[in-house]
């Protein structure tokens, strides 16, 4: 109680007439409620978009430096970037879900689709697909974080769940609007036909590294599955 009451006496401020004034507000600590109503409620302190990129910067820096993911912790995470630890761990749960935010602003930005279009949001993301695999080609960087999370199961869990698997809902969603709006059979099971667009893409992405990636690839697959999945001329 001692250490207590000197803390409380040093954070107290004398008004004029000598009387103790209100304890000086702690800075790290939160926010209390508004003495009247407001129009907006205070929310805490706001996050800094400059320490966000100080930390994604000091990953990449580390990892180019030749750092293993495996090797890289909070605390040297922290030290190279300038911040506290508790400044990562107010955005970040923990380096899994800090390593899948670095990977994701290191690759090409997923577009933007209408969703409510079939075959033409399935190119956007189709193309998506062919341009994220241009740039692992192209960043030796990148090819070898993703050759070291597939190694990781937790971490590469993280990237399916949170990365992987709504990519891959929503062109399925493309897929089955397709469907729907009649630029495909509808007599035919909706997630093989997902396979077989994205699986086309991938096997010349992931599995043929030497394969050719030209700009109208995405084109010539949809194109070449249409023979084969568009209605019959005159169905009843």
């Amino acid at each position: 109680m001692r250490d207590q009451d000197d803390g409380e006496q040093r954070d107290r401020v004398m008004r004029g007439d000598g009387t103790p004034a209100a304890p000086a507000p702690d800075p790290d600590a939160a926010p209390g409620p508004d003495p009247a109503p407001g129009p907006e409620p205070r929310r805490g302190r706001p996050r800094s978009a400059a320490a966000e990129r100080a930390i994604l910067d000091a990953v990449i820096a580390l990892l180019e430096a030749g750092e293993p993911l495996a090797g890289l912790s909070i605390e040297r995470i922290a030290r190279t970037a300038g911040v506290g630890k508790a400044t990562i761990y107010r955005r970040w749960t923990g380096k899994e879900e800090l390593f899948v935010d670095v990977v994701r602003d290191m690759e090409p930005v997923d577009p933007p689709v209408s969703g409510t279009e079939g075959l033409a949001d399935l190119r956007i993301m189709l193309e998506s697909l062919r341009t994220r695999g241009l740039a692992q080609r192209s960043s030796v960087l990148l090819h070898n974080i993703f050759a070291q999370m597939k190694s990781h199961p937790k971490l590469w869990d993280e990237y399916f769940g949170t990365v992987i698997a709504p990519r891959r809902a929503a062109i399925l969603a493309a897929v089955r609007r397709a469907v729907a709006a009649g630029e495909l059979r509808d007599d035919l099971d909706v997630e093989l036909m997902d396979d077989l667009f994205v699986g086309a893409v991938l096997v010349r992405t992931v599995h043929r590294p030497d394969a050719p990636l030209p700009d109208d690839l995405v084109d010539r697959i949809i194109t070449t599955l249409l023979q084969g999945l568009a209605p019959a001329a005159g169905r009843v």
